[in-house]
Parts: C-alpha cells; structure tokens; sequence
C-alpha cells in the first residue's frame, strides 16, 4: 500500500491548486486528488512492467542468437543467469502483476527502441558483469541485482521519467516517488513469495485495519482543510505576530492548516508523527527557512491546543 506520506503530497499538491485559485468546485477537486493518487498506483505498475519487458528483451535477443547461422560459442551456450533470476521469475509468474498489467492495458510493443537503449546500458555496466560472474547463487545475490539495476538504470533515466510526463499529466511529479515504492516491492520480496500473493494495495488491507481508512484520511483532510480554512488561518495570525498572513509562503500557511487539522481532527495519529511529518514536508515544498518557521508556529500551537484540550488523541499507544 501507499505510505501516509505520499497521500500527505497528493493532499498538499490539491490544495496547493485549489487556493492558488485553480478549480472552483470542491467536489470535482476531490475527484481529481483521488484520480491522482489512482494514477500513481497505476505508474507503480507501469514501471514493474517496464523492467520486466527489458527482461523479456533480453531473453528474446538471446533465443534469436542461438538460431543464428552460425552462432558463436556464447551466443550457443549464453549465461542465463540473470534471465533465470529468481526474483525475476517471482515478479513474471505473479497472477495479481498479470492482473494489474491487463487491467491497465500496459503493453510496450511500440516502445521497443527505448527498451532496447536501457537494456544496452545495463549490459555495458558493471553490474551486469559482476552478477554474471560472481560464481554466486543466492536469493540474497537475485534480489540485490534487481534492486540495483533498476535504481541505476530506470529510476535514473531521464528519457524514461519525460516518456511518463508526456503520457499522463499525473505523473509529471510522480515518478521519483513512484520508482521509490517500487525499489520498496523489491526489497520486501522473500523467497518463498507464491504467484498467488498480492502486491501492494493503493489503500491498506491488513488485518484489523479498515480498508477505507486511507480513503477518509485523504477526503477528510482534504475538506477539514478547506472547510476550516478561515478558522485556521485565525489561528496562525494569533501566532505570527511579526508577520501578516500574506507576507507569509502559501505553502507554510497550508503546511500548517494541514498539520493542525491532523491534530485536532484525526484522534490515532501520536502528535509527534504529525509534527515530524509536516516539518519534513516543509524540506521538499517550501522555503529553506520554513522548517523552523513551521516548528515554531506548531510547538506554540500544540502547547495552546492541549491547554485548551482541543487535542483528544486515542487508539493503540496513544491512550
């Protein structure tokens, strides 16, 4: 599943939009952030499929050579090891994989030159060689070679990341963060993974845990945020005596307007995680000041809000 901290982005990002003064009704708002976060599950998928279809080149380029007229002796007798890699064979036997690819309708037939072109990168690298070569076979060695080379050789790829931006304008800002669950996917892999077992899910789906919590987490924030927005901003001005709201970044004014509805209204969230989480957001969305600026405000509001009891948090380790 998606971390609570990308539904954070993609709620950030939304309200950035919608204040900067971009779409005017707050229902078509909504749809469009939860379209957003659909879309980023559906890129995750995207680029497990296009590491499986360099794969697939390969071993496509390598039954070709061995049909050649005359063949040479590596061509007749190729090392097989990385097409035979077993964290490899768990990802192309995996029937919920199969699934999502067919739901998604992903097919790579068009794009075979840029295939090509990364699957020439990774056979020039050391990597590959080293792999080949090591005279190891071990679950450990499998999974760390994929992890490596798709870090190195698709996380990394300018071509591949403009290739999403021009084919979803979801993904423009997407794929760093989605290449990230993905290297997550890769690690999380154990050896006795069954073709039978799900990959992560958009909204968590454990035991015990409801799956449509995510869902109302990102709604609810969304609205609280926007609904209360007036009141919220009360709030702040009561604690920048220096500064006039406008003086301040949009950016911090959401930040905190976000931060401060997750700490009234959300009761299972430890106030330390949402503290953490918005000064941590301060780093990749606003000022290099910021993170102080944004510490600051919140320890006074948080002070202020216990005093007032205006923070009730309770569940499991908060009571």
């Amino acid at each position: 599943m998606l971390g609570r901290r990308q539904f954070r982005i993609k709620v950030f990002q939304a309200l950035y939009a919608w204040f900067e003064g971009g779409e005017t009704r707050q229902d078509v708002a909504e749809k469009q952030l939860l379209q957003s976060i659909e879309k980023f599950y559906e890129l995750y998928f995207y680029l497990l499929s296009f590491f499986l279809e360099v794969i697939d080149f390969y071993r496509r380029r390598t039954e070709d050579a061995r049909h050649k007229f005359y063949p040479t002796e590596e061509e007749k007798n190729p090392n097989l090891k990385l097409i035979e890699n077993s964290v490899i064979q768990i990802f192309q036997q995996n029937k919920s994989l199969e699934h999502k690819i067919v739901t998604y309708k992903i097919s790579w037939t068009e794009d075979q030159e840029m295939i090509r072109g990364i699957f020439n990168k990774i056979k020039a690298g050391k990597e590959y060689s080293e792999y080949l070569n090591s005279g190891n076979k071990s679950f450990d060695e499998d999974r760390e070679i994929v992890f490596r080379l798709f870090k190195k050789y698709i996380a990394r790829s300018a071509a591949l990341q403009s290739y999403f931006e021009e084919k979803n304008i979801y993904w423009a800002d997407d794929f760093d963060a989605a290449c990230v669950f993905v290297l997550k996917t890769i690690r999380l892999i154990r050896e006795d993974h069954s073709p039978e077992n799900s990959f992560p899910e958009l909204f968590k789906k454990m035991d015990g845990d409801d799956p449509e919590d995510d869902r109302r987490f990102i709604v609810n924030l969304f609205r609280f945020t926007i609904g209360q927005s007036e009141k919220l901003e009360k709030m702040i001005e009561g604690k920048t005596h220096n500064w006039e709201l406008d003086r301040i970044a949009l950016s911090d004014i959401i930040l905190i307007k976000m931060a401060l509805v997750e700490l009234i209204h959300f009761p299972s969230i430890p106030v330390k995680v949402t503290l953490n989480e918005y000064i941590d957001l301060s780093k990749m969305f606003s000022t290099p000041k910021s993170k102080l600026f944004i510490n600051g405000i919140l320890d006074k509001m948080v002070e202020e809000l216990n005093v007032d009891k205006k923070i009730r948090k309770t569940g499991r380790g908060l009571v």
